[in-house]
């Protein structure tokens, strides 16, 4: 103890009445200390309650048993007065141990806790675990056996665990209920009603007028295709290509495969491109093309082969496509541009930029399909599909082809005009 004692001193001013060198102010204890000087009292208090009550037990029966010695040895021969003194220190005996299980009732009293109505079958466990937790800390040294749970009304809702800290009961059973008291159960509560989330009635008007729109203009387009002859349907394919990079950091582009598809979306051409370069980068996160795919020995078209092939399938035709300067340029091919129709170049579909809006940029074929199409492509980490970027791009034509047309037959009559002046 005196490891984790300090005294404060004095060395000038001597003590009144000791008149010592030094005078002792203050002693400071620290709060690890402080606590191991609490537990211990706690156990020598315990100690000498148990030994108290061992002890006085002992005295009495042998206090019984000597009386009982004297009294045979004094009246040897009167049985019946001998029995009276025995039944008079059984009644005695008795009336000790009726007196010490009402002190003991009592004192288990004081260990009882008292459980609150309405607890679940969680919450009631949870409730046990921390008064046995609260009566292990307050009551060191004490066995846990007597901490009894009971009701309002006091009558015990468990059975008491057995008692395997105190030697001298090791032989003795644990007395058990005949019948245990189940715990009490909370009240049912009422089962609130959802109640019925109705629409409004702007919302149902709003959707029918939609609706309506919406019909109206898909009648309006199948009334302008159904009016288009098939001999001129026939006339417009679409085209997209995919790429993959060669070169030292994968830059430059090399065709890796085309689609071509008609008005009604029909697949006329679709192939992977073998590539005599070596490809430093597939570009499969976007082109979905892998190196299986454009092996030389596989089902890949060889890349002569397929400029002819597409060259002969775009001669005469007229090419709707995204940002066609691409695809031209890994093709190696070229097409009047009076015959082509590029999305990303028609003005409606693309975006000012700059003061004033004087520039226009062009659109990713991605936020057109889902702004004039309500389509989803091109979706992010998804592989692209030239097939699909085909089809779009023609259905994109479709809703302005003949203000598209116009404006193309204008071009060109501007164009003969000026060329007649010349």
């Amino acid at each position: 103890l005196f490891h984790h004692i300090r005294f404060v001193h004095n060395p000038v001013v001597q003590h009144k009445h000791t008149q010592s060198k030094y005078k002792y102010d203050k002693m400071f204890i620290s709060k690890k200390t402080k606590a191991k000087i609490r537990d211990r009292r706690k156990k020598n208090l315990a100690a000498s309650k148990t030994k108290t009550k061992g002890t006085s037990k002992r005295n009495d029966t042998s206090s019984s048993s000597s009386t009982k010695r004297k009294l045979s040895a004094i009246i040897p021969s009167n049985t019946n007065a001998t029995d009276r003194i025995v039944d008079d220190d059984r009644n005695d005996d008795d009336d000790n141990n009726h007196t010490q299980q009402q002190e003991e009732v009592v004192s288990n009293e004081e260990y009882n806790v008292t459980v609150p109505t309405g607890l679940n079958g969680k919450e009631l466990k949870k409730f046990r675990k921390d008064a046995r937790r609260t009566f292990r800390t307050r009551n060191v040294g004490i066995n846990e056996g007597l901490l009894q749970f009971v009701d309002e009304e006091g009558t015990p809702l468990f059975k008491p665990p057995p008692n395997t800290t105190d030697d001298t009961n090791t032989n003795e059973t644990p007395e058990v209920d005949e019948q245990e008291t189940p715990p009490p159960t909370p009240p049912p509560t009422k089962k609130r009603k959802r109640l019925k989330i109705f629409p409004r009635i702007n919302d149902l008007l709003a959707e029918a007028a939609e609706t309506k729109r919406t019909d109206k203009l898909q009648a309006k387009k199948d009334t302008y295709e159904n009016s288009i002859p098939p001999s001129e349907k026939a006339n417009y394919v679409a085209l997209d290509c995919e790429m993959v990079g060669i070169g030292a950091e994968g830059k430059q582009s090399a065709l890796a495969r085309v689609s071509v598809t008609d008005w009604a979306g029909a697949t006329l051409l679709d192939t992977f491109v073998q590539v005599p370069d070596k490809v430093t980068d597939f570009r499969t996160f976007v082109s979905g093309v892998r190196a299986k795919d454009i092996r030389i020995g596989s089902a890949a078209m060889e890349l002569h082969a397929c400029r002819r092939k597409v060259g002969g399938i775009l001669n005469g035709k007229v090419l709707v496509g995204h940002a066609l300067k691409n695809d031209f340029a890994a093709l190696m091919l070229n097409h009047p541009k009076l015959d082509v129709r590029d999305t990303a170049r028609y003005k409606p579909f693309m975006r000012t930029s700059g003061r004033g809006g004087g520039k226009l940029r062009p659109r990713r074929l991605r936020d057109l399909a889902k702004e004039h199409l309500d389509l989803d492509l091109q979706m992010e980490g998804e592989e692209h599909s030239s097939v699909d970027d085909a089809k779009a791009t023609m259905m994109l034509y479709k809703l302005v082809r003949g203000k598209w047309e116009k404006e193309a037959e204008g071009v060109v009559a501007e164009k003969l005009r000026r060329s007649g002046k010349r």
